[in-house]
């Protein structure tokens, strides 16, 4: 049974405005520390707080009240209750919201298809559904089958990650300790097993993702730097030589200036017409 009141600090409030006992009683009865029973007093604490009268629900006595009051040194005996004490509750079903009821069949995919090794048990405990929920989905027999999307009850807030990583956790070793037993029982049949491997090894921890391989090419070693001397700073670039053109072959030819700069020949009417108006122009003169 326990050694405190009930509504310890209502009980407080109320020792502290209607008894002349001391904070150090009023502490040690009520289960807090002198100095919050002071500041009770001085109102700075559970102010507007409603006192509870310890003699009313029969946990106190005047008689003990008053022995205490005249001796500063005793303590306050809290009176021994005939009332049974309230059994706790079962613990139920898990309650999940009405707005998230819907997102169920998506986290009970989700688990069937990232961790089978999960039974329909702990699933039904971790997102509160049952076992022919979880059967349709995983035979893909759901009326809303088509509409289903695998998606992480923990984003969904179905259930905790905690929870989760305990659930795996093991499942994963029920599944070694299966194994094992049957790698014992092939042995006795006179069948050589290789040994199970352990859980971490088999199937990694829990909601970590393997590292990606890098292939990234080994970076090239750093060349030694000369020291810096007065020919390197003011070294200028050297210059790459004009080329020239060589008749090395048919397909370097000598470029003549006089080929590129001579006039283009003229037309054969061109030359008629021209021909024909000096014959014109001679004979006018001729005339004259």
């Amino acid at each position: 049974m326990t050694t405190l009141p009930m509504m310890p600090k209502a009980t407080a409030v109320w020792l502290v405005d209607n008894t002349t006992l001391t904070f150090d009683q009023v502490a040690a009865f009520c289960g807090l520390h002198p100095l919050e029973v002071q500041a009770i007093a001085d109102g700075e604490v559970a102010t507007g707080m409603a006192g509870h009268d310890p003699i009313a629900s029969d946990q106190l006595t005047a008689e003990e009240i008053a022995r205490c009051e005249k001796d500063a040194d005793t303590k306050l005996q809290l009176l021994k209750s005939d009332m049974p004490l309230p059994t706790p509750r079962a613990k139920g079903a898990r309650y999940t919201p009405v707005s998230k009821r819907q997102d169920k069949p998506d986290g009970i995919a989700w688990l069937l298809r990232t961790f089978p090794e999960l039974s329909d048990a702990q699933i039904g405990k971790l997102l509160g559904t049952t076992k022919p929920t979880i059967t349709a989905i995983r035979e893909r027999t759901h009326w809303n089958a088509p509409n289903i999307r695998p998606r992480d009850p923990v984003d969904l807030g179905l259930c905790a990650r905690g929870e989760l990583d305990e659930a795996v956790q093991k499942a994963r070793q029920r599944a070694t300790r299966r194994a094992r037993d049957a790698a014992r029982e092939a042995r006795k049949a006179g069948i050589e097993v290789e040994e199970p491997a352990p859980t971490d090894q088999m199937m990694g921890t829990p909601h970590a993702a393997p590292e990606p391989a890098s292939y990234a090419p080994e970076p090239e070693p750093a060349q030694p730097t000369p020291a810096p001397t007065a020919a390197n700073l003011f070294k200028t670039p050297e210059r790459a030589p004009d080329t020239v053109a060589t008749d090395d072959g048919p397909d370097n030819p000598v470029l003549d200036p006089n080929l590129l700069f001579k006039p283009k020949p003229a037309a054969p009417e061109e030359e008629a017409t021209e021909e024909a108006g000096e014959d014109a122009k001679s004979e006018e003169k001729t005339d004259v």
